[in-house]
């Protein structure tokens, strides 16, 4: 017999083991299965904070049945280009399937592009193949690990039970908000393409997709690093940064939409003043403190995402002669400082044209302005809330110390943003104050551009077939093609499209 029970709580200093007890005493009998389902904090009354949780249990031993796929028919030669979470995943799933696709990857293997990104934030030496946006596990194996995602996918649960068999912390599969941490992130990539390979699949690094073949509106082959070769099914798992892919796919007559998207800045606390905020005061027991925060004090919504509980500001250009930040943290998230993007809703009318590709436009132009501004070298341009509050430059530092690298310049923000997005943010930092005390404290620290938030195109598909709209044969996939905004909902992007195409060849 196996029972779930929710609402299961536990105060911050005891174990875990304890909820085996309580299951017991539910049970009347003893506990031979056990699994947590889900494990969430309660916050909201910071003299009673708990730990809530879901789970299974049962008073036999218990072993889920093996899942079965059905196997193609023939094998058709599947191409994947991009090695991210979508990309990984759709391999994965189409290995279940049958099929061993080739993934092709513009950048390196993800050991060799740990060296050339630390080059870079040591340096200001950037490889416009390898850095933080392009190479083997895609734009977020340099940041937090988050898993959390607004969908409702029923394959997420697949998606992170899959992270926990290749080596993300157990924990992943059940928290409300898992994390894995960026060096957690990379073992993990490292074990997907491993098993990938023993399973049939093929990766091919600094193998960059840069042509398309199309013949009576299907593709007919492709062409990697200038070279033709043969496909009959190519997935199109590119990231948000893949602007060169994007202009050659429109060249070609693939349909592409503008998407709105967002850009700002990421914003720099003392981790101890969030946790101080968010917990009061001795719950040393729990973990890093973090936030979510709406503002629609403006006409325009003013956000915070992808926060990074002591956590670093990282650069994470992907072209010469433009700066982007994005944030990171380790698993044990035990920096001192707290990082999370704070960015401003951008509209297509800001975009300045009807071209597909115009917020492509608008997000280089606010990067190559930062970079200038700030004086070259990759250097971000910063300054003070207070300051930036009060419409004044800033000169000097106090607690919170910046943690990007190489090197940071004082600029003020109004000169790098557009005079909407800027009132925006003035308007938004009181009213997260509010909320949350300490926000907009004088000596937080905003680092300039977070402009890579979410891809600002959408390469158009069908919704049952998942084919480019026009060109059969071609499936637009992920965080890139416009379809995902995260890791979780990334990698569940490719799940589906895998079982798409292969339904094809059942």
């Amino acid at each position: 017999m196996r029972k779930t029970f929710t609402g299961l709580i536990l105060r911050p200093h005891q174990k875990e083991s304890a909820l085996i007890r309580l299951c017991e005493k539910k049970l009347h009998a003893p506990c031979r299965y056990f699994k947590i389902l889900k494990k969430s904090l309660d916050a909201r009354n910071k003299a009673d904070i708990r730990w809530v949780y879901s789970v299974e249990c049962g008073t036999e031993p218990y072993m889920p049945p093996p899942r079965v796929f059905e196997q193609v028919r023939r094998q058709p030669k599947v191409v994947i280009a991009g090695a991210g979470p979508a990309g990984l995943f759709c391999a994965l799933r189409l290995l279940d399937h049958g099929i061993a696709p080739v993934i092709l990857e513009r950048g390196k293997r993800v050991e060799e592009r740990a060296a050339d990104v630390e080059k870079f934030f040591a340096t200001g030496v950037l490889d416009p193949a390898s850095n933080v946006q392009f190479g083997e596990g895609g734009a977020g194996t340099f940041s937090d690990g988050k898993l959390n995602t607004q969908t409702n996918d029923p394959r997420n649960r697949d998606v992170l039970e899959t992270f926990v068999k290749y080596g993300a912390p157990a924990e992943v599969a059940y928290l409300g908000k898992p994390h894995i941490g960026s060096k957690n992130l990379r073992t993990v990539v490292v074990n997907m393409r491993r098993a990938i390979e023993a399973r049939g699949g093929q990766f091919r690094f600094s193998s960059m997709l840069t042509d398309v073949k199309i013949k009576d509106g299907r593709l007919a082959g492709i062409f990697v690093n200038g070279e033709e070769e043969a496909c009959d099914e190519l997935v199109l798992a590119v990231g948000h940064s893949a602007r060169d892919t994007f202009e050659m796919l429109l060249a070609r007559g693939f349909a592409i939409e503008q998407k709105e998207f967002a850009v700002g800045v990421r914003i720099e606390h003392l981790q101890a003043m969030i946790g101080k905020s968010q917990y009061g005061s001795g719950y040393a027991a729990l973990p890093a403190a973090d936030y979510k925060l709406v503002s629609h004090a403006s006409e325009r919504a003013v956000f915070t995402f992808c926060m990074c509980p002591g956590g670093v500001v990282v650069p994470a250009a992907s072209e010469e002669g433009g700066v982007v930040v994005n944030g990171m943290s380790e698993f044990e998230r035990d920096g001192r400082n707290a990082n999370s993007a704070l960015v401003v809703q951008v509209r297509r009318s800001d975009f300045g044209g009807e071209h597909p590709l115009a917020g492509v436009a608008f997000q280089r132009r606010l990067e190559r302005g930062a970079f200038t501004l700030a004086g070259g070298g990759y250097k971000a341009p910063v300054q003070l809330v207070g300051d930036f509050l009060a419409d004044r430059e800033s000169y000097y530092f106090g607690e919170v110390r910046p943690t990007y690298a190489p090197a940071t310049a004082f600029v003020p923000m109004r000169a790098l943003f557009p005079a909407a997005l800027t009132d925006a943010l003035k308007a938004a930092l009181p009213d997260m104050d509010a909320k949350l005390a300490g926000f907009a404290s004088y000596e937080a620290v905003m680092t300039g551009v977070e402009s890579r938030t979410s891809s600002p195109v959408r390469i158009v598909r069908g919704a049952k077939d998942m084919q480019a709209a026009n060109i059969l044969g071609v499936y637009p996939c992920g965080e890139g093609c416009g379809y995902a905004g995260g890791i979780t909902s990334a990698a569940a992007d490719g799940l589906r499209v895998a079982e798409t195409l292969a339904a094809k060849y059942l």
